[in-house]
């Protein structure tokens, strides 16, 4: 079953179109870092010919540590993403945490994303339904596939059907997450949202350094691949031009060098997919 397509700015997603990449920082470290990668990121796309849509988020809520790095908070981290939307004329898309914030956020961003803890918070889901914005809702680590249909109707009963749902892995025992690929086609055909794989998350060890997560990020290009044969209609990345200093999921991240050579292979897979299961 094809989902529905959602349109952003001249960016089609779902509806069998070729996948889009949604890649960006984990968080907005600073305004010029931020530029670079995104500006970096958009030459690659431009180049290689995937829709590219930037992301990078102005507050991480969801920390290990009280000592981790956030980001710049919503009203700067919404000024620079408003420069980047500006300047490179890419839709946006940043991490909500609170329904206090919805109206603000949907001012600047194109794709408002519900970040995985909070997938199931009803105030949250209405609030993003109620911008009228299209919502990218994560799929818990505790949640089945067929889960995200409720959670889907919270968002559509504001009358808002333009909804991506993303898998990013599920628990399997302690600090670790593996992926089912079963669950696109099921979200997919339970829901007719278009469907996500964050193939940087998905490497995430939750907790598994003690004081951060940890990650295996060696094995991103090997999941995206698995995620674009089994059809999903956008691959989602966190890049950085240096993993090892990025304050915020540096070892599940995907180093800004390496997306080319990736979204090549995954470009080539993605039509041999789409000619064999159109």
């Amino acid at each position: 079953m094809q989902s529905r397509t959602i349109q952003i700015q001249d960016i089609k997603i779902g509806g069998g179109k070729p996948f889009v990449l949604i890649a960006g920082p984990c968080v907005i470290e600073s305004r010029e870092l931020t530029l670079e990668i995104a500006a970096a990121a958009q030459k690659i796309c431009l180049k290689v010919g995937v829709p590219f849509i930037f992301k990078a988020s102005y507050d991480k809520a969801n920390r290990t540590s009280i000592q981790s790095f956030r980001g710049p908070g919503l009203d700067e981290g919404l000024d620079v993403l408003a420069q980047v939307k500006s300047k490179l004329q890419v839709p946006v898309l940043s991490d909500v945490h609170s329904a206090a914030d919805m109206t603000q956020a949907a001012a600047v961003l194109d794709i408002i994303q519900i970040p995985a803890f909070l997938c199931r918070q009803t105030d949250i889901l209405s609030a993003a339904g109620k911008t009228q914005k299209v919502v990218n809702v994560k799929k818990g680590q505790f949640l089945a596939p067929e889960d995200m249909l409720p959670l889907t109707q919270k968002i559509e009963s504001a009358g808002n059907k333009k909804i991506l749902l993303t898998e990013r892995g599920v628990s399997f025992g302690y600090h670790n997450l593996v992926s089912d690929f079963r669950a696109l086609a099921i979200m997919r055909e339970m829901t007719g949202c278009p469907v996500v794989f964050d193939a940087t998350h998905s490497v995430q060890q939750p907790g598994g350094l003690g004081h951060a997560s940890g990650g295996r990020s060696e094995f991103v290009p090997l999941l995206a691949r698995c995620a674009v044969a089994a059809g999903c209609d956008a691959i989602f990345v966190e890049i950085h031009p240096d993993p090892k200093k990025a304050l915020s999921d540096g070892p599940n991240t995907l180093a800004l060098k390496d997306l080319e050579q990736l979204l090549s292979a995954l470009k080539q897979l993605d039509k041999i997919i789409k000619k064999i299961n159109p």
